[in-house]
């Protein structure tokens, strides 16, 4: 039967309670346990009231002051240096796993914990928005300065979970004098957004919605290609036919990755280009080239041009002369042995531009070669302000040529005009051997494609060179037949 507890076996329970109480405050309150009790939740309450204010002024992703600490400092300095710090790829993340761009922000702010001095002031200021407040003493300089230095360590990959994450981050500072601080953290947040508008709308449009995973994760792999080694340099030969042997290749970039196999250039090169990538390819391609055709020099295949491609974001740089220059410097290889290559529609963009470049490239003694000619729509007193040294047919227009009326117009006309400008003019393209000996008979002495050689790696490229029975065989030609086409050109 259940017994009822005495008098002094309550006040016992009570005083144990209040004891519990006082345990879970760190107080000694003293008095009766009504008392002692009302005192110890007191405390409890005010102590979950101050939690609650902390806890609104930290971010729940990052753990980071929010806003409102920063602008309090920075009314309290006056003036400074305010930098934002912006994750591109977070809303494309949460587009598809909320939680994952939650594990990005934290992984990423940690990162920014262990590398920022302890003066400096980091906030969540907004989704995927870090601010630094660099406080009084900062130049906008040092600040800029130590921004870059943030942001290049900030793009170094992330282990979250199973997955590996190449932070996609920018950024931008203001020097902050006598402003309101929360207009110069919006002017801030719109100057950012203005520079990473382009960006975004590159890759917007496939990164969100159905298909967002894949398209991120497609995009995350080609951002790794480069440190797992997946990317290969294949050398496509360049064949001379008046000399009857391979004068050059050009630089294709290969991908093969370990889960998605080999990928073809159509899917990957568009995606490099609207990511940001194109620089860093480029550079790794160029530098890849200048080995190789180091290497080969060294086995006495000395007289061939390797031509690499340049995209239209290398072409906006102030540098890329100065870089091809060292590039040539650090491999010991002559200018001779390089030929940059860009498209037509590419160096018609900013025609001054390029023709600037075009001159400082060719008075190292590197040529130059318009790709894809005549599917730009250029005009030739546009192309008369450029310097360069060859242009190649475009393929839409070799394919076939030898049963297709308009691309043998078409060729015969650029023929002409690289023969009025001095300039050699090449086929590319070249699938089948009517097309190379209609072209052959029309005037043309320079052809790529795979009637030849596909793109062929390294090695394999130096033994086709060393070996040119099979070329030969392609390049056989009946001799009166050439002779007679020789005579017809100049009868013309």
């Amino acid at each position: 039967m259940w017994k009822r507890p005495s008098s002094t076996e309550r006040a016992a329970d009570w005083r144990a309670l209040a004891d519990r109480l006082d345990r879970l405050t760190g107080s000694a309150t003293e008095g009766r346990p009504s008392v002692r009790m009302e005192a110890a939740i007191s405390l409890l309450e005010l102590g979950a009231a101050n939690a609650g204010q902390r806890s609104s002024r930290r971010h729940s992703a990052t753990g980071m002051p929010t806003r409102e600490p920063l602008l309090q400092q920075m009314r309290e300095d006056g003036r400074g240096v305010l930098g934002v710090i912006r994750f591109l790829d977070f809303d494309r993340l949460c587009a598809f796993d909320p939680s994952l761009g939650d594990r990005l922000l934290h992984a990423a702010a940690e990162r920014l914990r262990a590398m920022l001095q302890t003066q400096r002031l980091l906030a969540h200021v907004d989704r995927a928005d870090l601010a630094i407040w660099f406080g009084p003493d900062a130049t906008e300089s040092s600040a800029l300065s130590e921004m870059e230095a943030i942001e290049y360590a900030l793009g170094e990959a992330l282990e979250i979970g199973e997955r590996t994450i190449l932070p996609k981050a920018s950024s931008q500072i203001i020097a902050v004098s006598g402003e309101d601080p929360t207009t110069a953290l919006a002017r801030t947040l719109a100057q950012l957004t203005i520079a990473t508008n382009a960006s975004c709308q590159a890759v917007g449009a496939d990164g969100l919605g159905v298909g967002g995973r894949e398209s991120f994760t497609f995009e995350q792999d080609l951002r790794l290609a480069m440190s797992r080694g997946e990317l290969r340099l294949c050398y496509q030969p360049l064949v001379d036919a008046s000399a009857a042997r391979t004068c050059g290749a050009e630089a294709l970039i290969r991908w093969h990755n370990g889960k998605r196999g080999s990928v073809p250039p159509t899917m990957f090169v568009p995606v490099m280009e609207a990511t940001g990538l194109a620089h860093e390819f480029g550079m790794w391609a160029l530098n890849t080239a200048a080995r190789d055709a180091r290497a080969w020099q060294a086995k006495g295949l000395a007289d061939l041009r390797i031509a690499v491609n340049v995209s239209g974001h290398q072409l906006e740089r102030n540098d890329l002369a100065t870089l091809i220059e060292r590039t040539l410097n650090r491999h010991s290889l002559p200018p001779s042995a390089l030929e940059i290559e860009l498209t037509e529609g590419v160096a018609m963009v900013d025609c001054e531009r390029a023709a600037r470049l075009f001159s400082e490239i060719r008075a190292m003694g590197v040529a130059i070669a318009i790709d894809d000619f005549g599917t730009g729509y250029s005009s030739l007193s546009t192309l008369r302000k450029l310097a360069f040294d060859k242009i190649k047919i475009d393929r839409e227009f070799v394919t076939d040529v030898d049963r297709r009326t308009d691309s043998q117009a078409i060729c015969q006309s650029i023929i002409a005009l690289a023969r009025g400008l001095g300039i050699r003019v090449l086929a590319e393209g070249v699938e089948r051997p009517e097309e190379y000996h209609w072209l052959r008979l029309h005037g043309c002495n320079f052809f790529q494609g795979f009637y030849f050689s596909p793109p062929l790696e390294a090695s394999a490229f130096a033994a086709f060179v060393e070996n040119p029975e099979g070329l030969s065989a392609k390049l056989a030609m009946d001799s009166r037949a050439l002779q007679q086409g020789i005579s017809e050109r100049l009868s013309a």
